[in-house]
């Protein structure tokens, strides 16, 4: 209890204004690299269980675990599995996790270990050439969803209700039409995510209208928002969104080509994504993940290849706090919080 309170007040710190002039602020906590040992590695794909336990997922078939906060990682990457793209993880404890590879056809594949990655199970291969799997994300240990781009002209959605040791292809009569060259974006596992027992949200880009898709029953029904996030190019749109509960989100993206500028690159809605506002004062530069941090009403972090940005006032506003490049971000309910991205990078927020 003592460590996570004063845990807590470091994060809390973070809300913070800067030291005086000239003065390093040292309540501000930071991201602390830790040596994962795969510099040829992208991962973006990420769980944060606590703040000692992590899992990562990302290029040449790699997944990795941590249960001492980062000092060392073990490969656990289910065997074979070196020609896949893993793009999202999911994980319910240190032994428990669902991983998803993407790519069209066979491509895209779900796996899950119940022995901390010793021995993993393919509990789904995508047999349709149309289809390539994005992200995936759980209401709780036994129910989730996994996100396909659009077949036959609506977004695809697997259900799980076995804790993903077994999938079934969701009907599409309750799923909007996609326009024409939408599509989401397999960038941070945070194209699709959950908030409570039923509701659930899509990101979408690529098309002539950024969106947000909303379900209030677990993936059967949908409702299509438009976003206020560039969009009209195949490398523009919403990338990522995170929910502290199922009326307060996030929303950030742009344009992941760094040639491009990005002006607009977050949104904020208070009435779970019926409507969204463009933040005042966005994050700089195109961002790719977005997490809220734990137990607040008001803080988030967003990263991106660029850096990493904070709001204190639930995405009105962003302050760039680190200049790193990251891909994607989560934290857990004991303030762990953790970042992942290009060259094996791997990072805990400390204080």
């Amino acid at each position: 209890m003592i460590a996570a309170t004063a845990c807590a007040a470091a994060l809390a710190a973070l809300t913070t204004g800067p030291a005086g002039a000239g003065e390093p602020d040292r309540r501000v906590p930071r991201w602390e690299l830790k040596d994962t040992g795969t510099p040829d590695v992208r991962f973006r794909g990420l769980a944060a269980v606590g703040r000692n336990t992590a899992w990562a997922a990302g290029t040449a078939g790699t997944v990795l675990r941590t249960t001492d906060g980062g000092a060392t990682w073990r490969n656990v990457s289910p065997p074979g599995a070196g020609e896949l793209q893993f793009r999202d993880v999911e994980a319910f404890d240190a032994r428990r996790a669902v991983v998803l590879a993407i790519g069209e056809g066979e491509a895209s594949r779900v796996y899950r270990t119940d022995d901390g990655g010793t021995t993993w199970t393919e509990s789904f291969r995508n047999t349709d050439p149309r289809a390539f799997y994005d992200c995936l994300a759980f209401f709780d240990h036994r129910h989730g969803l996994a996100l396909s781009d659009p077949v036959d002209g609506r977004f695809r959605i697997l259900s799980t209700g076995d804790g993903g040791r077994t999938w079934t292809v969701l009907p599409d009569g309750g799923m909007p039409p996609a326009q024409e060259g939408e599509a989401a974006f397999a960038a941070s596992g945070q194209c699709l995510v959950t908030s409570g027992p039923r509701d659930a949200w899509i990101a979408t880009g690529g098309a002539a209208h950024a969106r947000v898709l909303h379900s209030a029953d677990r993936g059967h029904t949908w409702r299509a928002t438009g976003m206020p996030l560039p969009a009209g190019d195949p490398a523009r749109g919403v990338f990522a969104l995170a929910f502290r509960d199922r009326a307060h989100g996030l929303a950030v993206g742009g344009d992941f080509r760094p040639e491009e500028p990005s002006p607009r690159t977050a949104a904020r809605t208070s009435d779970g994504g019926r409507g969204w506002r463009p933040a005042a004062t966005p994050p700089p530069a195109y961002r790719s993940g977005v997490a809220w941090l734990p137990r607040s009403r008001a803080a988030a972090l967003a990263v991106g290849p660029t850096g990493t940005d904070l709001t204190s006032d639930a995405g009105r506003t962003w302050r760039t706090v680190d200049a790193g490049s990251y891909d994607t971000v989560d934290c857990a309910p004991d303030h762990g919080c953790w970042a992942a991205g290009e060259k094996g990078r791997v990072a805990r927020l400390e204080h």
